[in-house]
């Protein structure tokens, strides 16, 4: 059972759509899928999965991580009526969440690259338990990049790790000594951490809940240690203030734009046959 399966059996349980299935038997039709406001699209390519898996064949007819405008009919869907109903409230959940966050992270994207155009925007593990793979593609297909998707592909060094092991300098060494081939990140809050790091070469230094005075003071100093050492920033930061950390960040991370963003609006609206 794969993560639509999942969506599909919490929305329709053991007996199903029993509205649809008591006023239906055969009846076809024909459905489209239409932007309510202007964003960047995506979810399309799931919103094709749901309605495959009910019965109901579903064409894109603009590309996931496209700008449309409002009004914009994105799918187009034929099949059964049952079918078409069935997929209706999930395939439209999914397009709008995702539609959300790709829209966000472009207008960050964009916002940023006027001030510095090779930092990145990331999205963090602050994700809806159960759709974080289709949060952090969202995340792509808005220009942003997906950071970890779990505790497993990256060492990420937080500040309960520190308050246990003591130090960075301990904490670095212990985890360079058990674990080879994975990305090594360290958060700090302060400038003698920071500099502890860079001289330990971990691969990035996030700089966590600092003005970006302070920041771009810290991050110039690693820089003259190590260059070669990416400096992420993170905590704190809005639309509003972004600008100033885009021009000395190489990475900028938001948990907002996975949990806190307002899902777009889409509607679905049916055609006899």
């Amino acid at each position: 059972m794969d993560e639509i399966d999942r969506f599909l059996r919490e929305d329709l349980g053991q007996e199903g759509d029993i509205t649809s299935d008591a006023l239906f038997t055969k009846q076809t039709a024909r459905a489209v899928i239409i932007s309510k406001e202007d964003c960047i699209v995506a979810g399309l390519e799931e919103a094709r999965q749901v309605f495959q898996k009910v019965g109901a064949i579903a064409i894109s007819l603009v590309n996931d991580g496209s700008k449309v405008k409002k009004s914009t009919i994105v799918v187009e869907i034929k099949g059964p009526v049952r079918s078409i109903l069935k997929g209706e409230r999930l395939a439209l959940n999914i397009i709008g969440r995702m539609s959300g966050i790709a829209t966000e992270t472009n207008k960050i994207v964009e916002q940023c690259h006027k001030i510095n155009p090779k930092v990145t925007i990331a999205a963090t593990r602050k994700t809806t338990p159960g759709f974080r793979i289709f949060e952090k593609k969202a995340i792509i297909l808005g220009g942003g990049e997906p950071h970890r998707y779990g505790l497993y592909d990256a060492v990420l060094i937080k500040d309960n790790h520190l308050r246990i092991i003591g130090s960075v300098e301990e904490a670095i060494k212990t985890v360079t000594s058990k674990i080879q081939n994975k990305i090594i990140e360290i958060e700090v809050e302060n400038e003698s951490d920071a500099l502890s790091a860079a001289k330990m070469n971990v691969d990035i230094i996030m700089l966590d809940n600092l003005n970006p005075n302070t920041g771009k003071i810290i991050a110039h100093k690693i820089r003259k240690i190590n260059p070669s050492i990416l400096i992420e920033v993170s905590g704190g930061i809005t639309r509003h203030n972004i600008d100033k950390y885009a021009s000395f960040a190489d990475r900028i991370s938001l948990g907002y734009l996975t949990h806190s963003i307002k899902n777009k609006d889409f509607s679905l609206e049916i055609f006899k046959n």
